[in-house]
């Protein structure tokens, strides 16, 4: 007894094997009720700061690029084009001389006209001088008066169909192919070429009825087509036109905008961004940071102590890359841009400063189009 006794109080033997059972078993032993519980490793998550930055609200939408001014040009006049003075494709100022006509004939008409002018008003003196004299009758001069009067009018019609043999620019602008050449007979009305202002251009477009109290006159857009990638133009509206259409319940809207070099052409399509509102030092955060539930938004805040707390939020605008928060957080405080899936209230966190953590200000600051600064500050590139 005695033997067995001492036999089963004799210690083991130091094996690799307990040591591997011991380390095993110890954290279960901390996990047992009153051990203090378990106690999970902080779990590293990209942070980044709240940002304050101005805020533009825009409404985008696809427009129509015409010119400011444009027109075909025709003859008024019946008659031959003796020149077409002007190369296809060119600028033109205005007043330049685009077609003449023969003007053989109605300038010698004007001459007639004007002799006959000059007749009755010799005439009219004379009479006038006589009756001033008492020797003529008042008949005679109210006669003479009547004559010089529809000759000066004769005299005015032959120089304004003479004028017309002269087709000039009514604006400066750019000339287009020409529709008939030297030496061709033109009836009145026959078109010669086109002619377009393009130094100015009128952006039209539509806007939902619900955006028209935020659209004045004078409010800035961007435009913008894909035939020239990366280039932009800054213009004002213009019209706003106050009868809307029924079946789309949506109003024209025309923006002017400066078109230097003449790349933008009448006929292409429009990106469209028009400012609605502006505001400066908003809140804003990277859109990545802001979860859901149901319908409420959620950042986790990173506090003193590296552990992090929800905290509800009240969205604003939505840009390119962040989003602006009316209500919820702080300028200066830092949240958990991405890693916040497996958080939890309380959650012990390392902060990892993000790379772009500035990305929201940047973008804020642009708005949608991301450009800096104020609208109507700057120009086309």
């Amino acid at each position: 007894m005695n033997s067995a006794s001492s036999q089963s109080t004799r210690p083991l033997p130091a094996t690799p094997a307990l040591f591997v059972l011991l380390a095993l078993l110890a954290p279960v032993a901390g996990c047992a009720p009153g051990g203090g519980g378990f106690a999970p490793p902080p779990m590293p998550v990209e942070t980044a700061g709240v940002t304050q930055g101005d805020v533009t609200d825009r409404f985008e939408v696809v427009g129509t690029i015409n010119a400011s001014e444009a027109i075909t040009v025709v003859s008024e006049i019946d008659g031959a084009v003796v020149s077409l003075p002007f190369r296809e494709g060119d600028p033109i100022e205005k007043g330049g001389l685009i077609a003449q006509i023969d003007d053989a004939q109605l300038r010698a008409e004007g001459e007639r006209s004007e002799a006959l002018r000059d007749q009755f008003r010799s005439r009219f003196d004379r009479v006038k001088s006589v009756v001033d004299q008492g020797a003529g009758a008042p008949q005679d001069l109210d006669d003479a008066a009547a004559e010089l009067k529809v000759a000066e009018a004769n005299l005015a019609v032959a120089k304004a169909r003479l004028a017309k043999t002269r087709i000039v620019a009514p604006f400066e602008g750019v000339l287009g192919a020409r529709r008939v050449s030297p030496g061709a007979f033109v009836r009145a009305g026959d078109q010669i070429t086109e002619l377009a202002r393009l130094a100015e251009l009128r952006v039209n477009f539509s806007a939902p009825e619900r955006y028209l109290a935020q659209l004045k006159r004078g409010a800035e857009v961007t435009v913008s087509t894909t035939a020239y990638p990366g280039y932009q133009l800054k213009g004002r509206i213009d019209v706003v036109d106050p009868v809307l259409d029924e079946a789309t319940r949506s109003a024209r809207v025309v923006a002017l905008v400066r078109n230097p070099g003449g790349r933008f052409r009448p006929g292409m399509s429009a990106n469209v961004s028009a400012v609605l509102s502006w505001r400066a030092n908003a809140i804003t955060i990277p859109s990545e940071a802001v979860f859901a539930e149901g319908d409420q938004s959620f950042v986790y805040v990173v506090k003193a102590d590296s552990t992090v707390t929800r905290s509800a939020l009240t969205l604003g605008t939505r840009l390119a890359n962040a989003v602006e928060v009316t209500k919820g957080l702080m300028p200066g405080t830092r949240i958990v841009r991405a890693g916040h899936q497996k958080l939890f209230e309380g959650a012990k966190v390392i902060p990892i400063v993000s790379q772009a953590a500035g990305g929201a200000s940047s973008d804020a600051t642009g708005g949608q189009a991301g450009k800096a600064g104020k609208p109507g500050e700057g120009a086309g590139k």
